[in-house]
């Protein structure tokens, strides 16, 4: 995959942003979800590749759902994993973290995750090669502390405000750390993770396996480090998770396992706003974007701001 095609990504998450961001705080995160996912194939019908959905929408009758074929064609073959809309409840209720991601990899190299959560934790480059998911978190976070060169009281770790967390952030708390509670999306957070300066040393915690296999392209993009471990709910998802190449249940999973070492392309664009992405502006005669664009061959991130015009037809070309 020589073509950077990143710039070209960004068009579809700006795209579906856009088009979400109308319905912020209205109540009705379903018709926020369904403008962005039209939003977001429209410009990707657009992209000279072809592509497979590996990871997309839940809806399985939607353009953008698993194992759909997309783009305008060509000898390019990619997987794609995509979320038009992440935390459709943050934009209906007019909560932070939303955003609108893709990511592509070589075909063939992107894991479509077999249960729903996944247990994960993620640290940006300076900490790299200093976590273990099996660890404690103190144990953790003494590391990731030495790491960077500063003291545990110091860190701040992100985690979903979640009953199953109780006893993650008590032990979190144990060791004097700060704790940033989120409502919704951990791939912003993941991001936020993974850009320097953005106030978020490490996220620990389990929320959606597709949602860790896009955060472990974003923290890769930048050098970072990412592990998970796919947890299971009933029997049921053991007895698949097994019967799958992904088992065991206590597997460690990382790049490798996700990526399948392949070469990464990652854009977001902010819906509301996050720690690193501000949220869509309107305006008078259009609306104001703001994006990442990250590449793990050039370990690149860009950030992109992007006035729209609206008495103009959008050129996906």
């Amino acid at each position: 995959m020589e073509r950077n095609l990143a710039l070209d990504l960004v068009r579809m998450t700006e795209a579906a942003a856009l088009a979400s961001a109308r319905w912020m705080g209205k109540g009705d995160g379903l018709a926020a979800d369904r403008a962005a996912s039209d939003a977001m194939t429209l410009a990707i019908n657009s992209l000279k590749v072809k592509g497979t959905v590996v990871i997309g929408e839940r809806h399985p009758n939607t353009e953008l759902s698993k194992g759909k074929t997309v783009g305008a064609g060509g000898e390019l073959e990619v997987d794609l994993a995509l979320d038009p809309l992440e935390s459709i409840e943050a934009v209906a209720m007019g909560r932070t973290n939303a955003i609108s991601v893709v990511c592509m990899t070589e075909k063939g190299t992107l894991l479509g995750p077999p249960v729903r959560y996944m247990n994960k934790l993620a640290v940006g480059p300076d900490a790299a090669g200093k976590i273990d998911i099996n660890a404690s978190p103190l144990e953790n976070l003494v590391n990731i502390a030495d790491a960077k060169r500063t003291y545990v009281e110091d860190l701040t770790v992100c985690i979903l405000d979640r009953d199953r967390h109780i006893p993650l952030i008590e032990k979190v708390r144990a060791t004097g750390a700060r704790i940033r509670l989120i409502q919704d999306g951990d791939i912003a957070a993941a991001l936020a993770a993974a850009i320097p300066g953005s106030g978020i040393d490490v996220m620990m915690g389990i929320g959606g396996a597709n949602e860790g296999v896009m955060s472990s392209a974003a923290l890769k993009c930048v050098g970072g480090d990412f592990q998970g471990q796919f947890h299971i709910q009933n029997d049921e998802e053991l007895a698949t998770l097994e019967g799958s190449e992904y088992g065991p249940r206590d597997r460690i999973l990382t790049f490798d396992d996700l990526l399948g070492g392949s070469h990464v392309m990652l854009a977001a664009t902010g819906v509301t706003n996050s720690e690193i992405l501000k949220g869509v502006r309107f305006g008078h005669s259009g609306a104001v974007t703001h994006s990442l664009v990250m590449r793990s061959r050039s370990g690149t991130v860009r950030f992109i701001e992007t006035n729209h015009i609206f008495d103009r037809v959008p050129d996906y070309t």
